[in-house]
């Protein structure tokens, strides 16, 4: 096994398609076919199933999915150990769908123009699947609501608060005014799916005296959550940089329901010059990291 066809079965892993690996490679297709084909007789195991044109993973090829994003993941950081001084290289960042609305483009936009040579790839999800996929090694960092929800004490990842969230219970604008869970005559909450530390918090604070929790309905996004709202369906839970950023907000009821940390996570012991450059734009010049162990 080499890094490139671990990068390539990696990439036809995810696309599911041979021709697609191939375009988002810059390679012809005929190269990542044979080079799939190599690997999977040198290994002595079928790693995908051929189903006319699409590609699917047998369970040989998902076991070694695994170890085709820890070796690749350690092969980059031991290409930006090699040169400290100079941040760049692929970072795989997630971050929660309203941080990377409301928090990233400006630091982005500060670190793409100091270190041109970073390449970030950013992606979106709840807090716990984010700190998850940390850990697998299927993303370097993520930026994600602190504590996230049924994670497991054992994760093996490290933090730093970057950011401090006020959120809001959003209610219909004719609803009665709230000044604890008891004033509510609404008991659904709009959110997003598990494992989000905002959905979390919406549940524990419209939980019954008897202890029964909200209905869930699940959505996709903030304007969704918020259009479901205004209807009088439901309430919901919105972080004041999101509603800022509206520009037409709709007419409803807010109610200020507590502060939230949003922490940088990162694999225990995993550091990289370009993951320095991020955090030290992401809290600015004159803070200094410090990396807590998950207890």
């Amino acid at each position: 096994m080499d890094f490139a066809a671990l990068e390539i079965f990696r990439a036809v892993a995810a696309e599911g398609s041979v021709t697609r690996a191939a375009e988002r490679l810059g390679r012809v297709q005929s190269n990542v076919t044979t080079r799939v084909q190599q690997l999977e007789e040198q290994l002595g195991v079928a790693l995908f199933l051929r189903e006319g044109r699409r590609m699917v993973l047998t369970p040989a090829g998902e076991s070694l999915r695994g170890y085709a994003d820890r070796l690749l993941a350690l092969a980059e950081e031991a290409r930006q150990a090699v040169r400290p001084e100079q941040p760049g290289g692929r970072l795989r960042l997630g971050a929660m769908e309203s941080t990377a609305a409301a928090r990233l483009p400006q630091p982005l936009a500060r670190l793409h123009a100091q270190w041109p040579e970073v390449v970030l790839e950013l992606s979106t999800g709840p807090s716990r699947q984010l700190v998850e996929q940390v850990a697998a090694h299927t993303l370097d960092a993520a930026l994600v609501a602190w504590p996230p929800p049924g994670l497991g004490t054992d994760t093996p990842v490290e933090r730093t608060t970057v950011f401090q969230e006020s959120l809001l219970l959003a209610l219909p604008a004719d609803h009665p005014p709230v000044h604890s869970p008891a004033d509510l005559r609404l008991h659904t909450l709009a959110a997003f799916t598990s494992g989000c530390t905002y959905r979390g918090i919406g549940e524990a604070w419209m939980r019954r005296a008897d202890g029964t929790p909200p209905r869930v309905l699940e959505l996709a996004s903030y304007h969704a959550i918020l259009a479901c709202v205004a209807a009088g369906r439901c309430a919901g839970v919105v972080p004041q940089a999101v509603w800022d950023l509206m520009r037409e907000p709709p007419a409803l009821q807010l109610v200020p329901l507590q502060r939230c940390d949003t922490v940088l996570v990162r694999r225990q012991g995993y550091q990289s010059p370009a993951l320095d450059a991020l955090l030290t734009t992401l809290q600015g010049p004159h803070r200094a990291a410090t990396w807590t162990p998950l207890p």
